[in-house]
Parts: C-alpha cells; sequence; structure tokens
C-alpha cells in the first residue's frame, strides 16, 4: 500500500492534535506492548502480544488480518472515504452515496470527528460505518514508539465514539497504510479490523475527475476496496467522479457492501 505524500492538511492536523496527544500519551502508555505477528512491518522486533483494553466491556476482538475483501463476495465492491468528516465535502459525499443507494465505510481523523460531531452522526444515521483513521493522520506512525501508536489508535476511537454518540468504530485504517504487527494487535483487540485498500484512486493529488474514473475502471479487478477522500483540501473532483464511477459499477454488475469484519 503506498504512503499518500504531498499532503500539506496532514502537519496542520497534526498541529491542531498536539494538546490531545499532550494529555492522552500518559494515560495510553499502559497499552503499549508489542506484538508477534507480522505484517507491513514485519520482523520489527516485537515481542509480546498488546492487551484488549476494557475486555469484559463487550468489545469483541477480530482478526488481525488487513481485510479486503467485501462482504457482498466476489462481485462486491467496497467505498471507502478517508479523512474527514469535512463541512464542505462529507455532505456532498453523502448525497451522492443516498442518490446511488450505496453504503460506504468512513474513515475518520480523530480531531475531525471531534470538530464535526454533526457529520459523525450524520454518517451513522445514513447506514454507513465508521473506521478509524488515527487522531491525526501521522502516515510515519510506523517509525514511532508503540506508546506514540497506542495513543493515536484509542484516542482517535474515543473521539469516534464520542462524536457518534455512542457508535464505535467498526475497522481500523492505518494513515497512508503504515500499519505494525502491534498497531494491528491493538486495534483487533478493540474490535476494529485493519483495513486496506485494493484501488487507490489518489484522488488527493487532484488529477483530474476524468483519471480518478480512469483509476477505478482499470483496477478494480485488483480487488474490491476503493480509496477516496472527503478532506485535505477541495475534493469536488473525488464527488464528480463518484457520481460516474458508481453507476458504472452497478453497470458491471457489481454490489455495494462493506469490508469483511
Amino acid at each position: 500500500m503506498a504512503r499518500h505524500g504531498g499532503r500539506g492538511w496532514h502537519g496542520r492536523v497534526l498541529a491542531a492534535a498536539l494538546g490531545v496527544t499532550t494529555v492522552a500519551a500518559a494515560a495510553s502508555v499502559w497499552t503499549a506492548q508489542a506484538s508477534p505477528v507480522e505484517g507491513r512491518q514485519a520482523g520489527a522486533g516485537a515481542s509480546a502480544r498488546p492487551s484488549a483494553p476494557g475486555s469484559g466491556s463487550g468489545v469483541t476482538p477480530v482478526s488481525v488480518d488487513i481485510a479486503h475483501a467485501s462482504d457482498h463476495g466476489a462481485r462486491g465492491v467496497n467505498i471507502t472515504i478517508d479523512d474527514g468528516p469535512d463541512p464542505a465535502w462529507t455532505p456532498q459525499v453523502l448525497q451522492v452515496l443516498r442518490e446511488n443507494g450505496v453504503k460506504a465505510t468512513f474513515c475518520m481523523v480523530g480531531t475531525q470527528a471531534q470538530a464535526h460531531p454533526d457529520l459523525v452522526k450524520a454518517v451513522v444515521a445514513a447506514g454507513h460505518r465508521l473506521c478509524d483513521h488515527s487522531v491525526s493522520h501521522d502516515t510515519s506512525m510506523d517509525t514511532k514508539p508503540e506508546a506514540y501508536q497506542s495513543q493515536q489508535i484509542l484516542d482517535a476511537e474515543r473521539m469516534i465514539t464520542a462524536a457518534s454518540g455512542g457508535v464505535r468504530p467498526m475497522y481500523y485504517r492505518a494513515p497512508g497504510g503504515a500499519f505494525t504487527p502491534y498497531s494491528r494487535h491493538l486495534a483487533a483487540s478493540r474490535g476494529m479490523r485493519p483495513l486496506g485498500w485494493n484501488v487507490d484512486t489518489k484522488d488527493f493529488e487532484h488529477p483530474g475527475t476524468d483519471a480518478i474514473v480512469t483509476t477505478v475502471k482499470n483496477e478494480i479487478a485488483n480487488g474490491p476496496t476503493v480509496l477516496f477522500h472527503d478532506a485535505g483540501g477541495d475534493r469536488s473532483q473525488t464527488v464528480a467522479a463518484l457520481r460516474e464511477v458508481l453507476p458504472w459499477l452497478k453497470q458491471q454488475g457489481h454490489s455495494f457492501g462493506f469490508p469483511v469484519r
């Protein structure tokens, strides 16, 4: 999975999250234990599997394997929307999804969810699923200490859950795909399946609506999980591309589902 480079908005989000990070880091250190399972950072020297914070509180652990498949089977497609919610673009994305009868998975940045709880609730009310995308969208998370990874994942989970009115995220997507064995185990212990993607539309680079549509058409054979964005800049191309792509996928015999759990 390619990292998303050149996205200057990440620095602003990170700066906005520093207050949360500073206060929460100490509270989250207790979760920072290592994990033995291989992953994108296989062989990174992990040792012990992280315990499941809140075990006994109704949280059911899920698989640590990074999900790509759709719960709608071989012809299923998973639409995933990253980095929001955003007051300018999330409502437009929701409208396009509603017009096409499509449910999606929204991978939310903790600070964005905290700032726009009304949008988080709107996403849930429309029948979409939530995904933890960390507190501050740090694409170098896999190079950071486990205490930092823990803070980013668990604090975002709390922020998203609070913003939604109590609906917990069902997945964890590492920013830029920066998973580690530790982060995967920690997320899975909290009932959040690690979530990858098969088709990167690169809409964050503003390649043009036609280019985004062409990428989906050319690469959907690679797998069902398609990556779009509803924040981090002007997403008018994304909205326009979704208006074209969703009907086209239906015409090709695809149905829309959620990533496997």
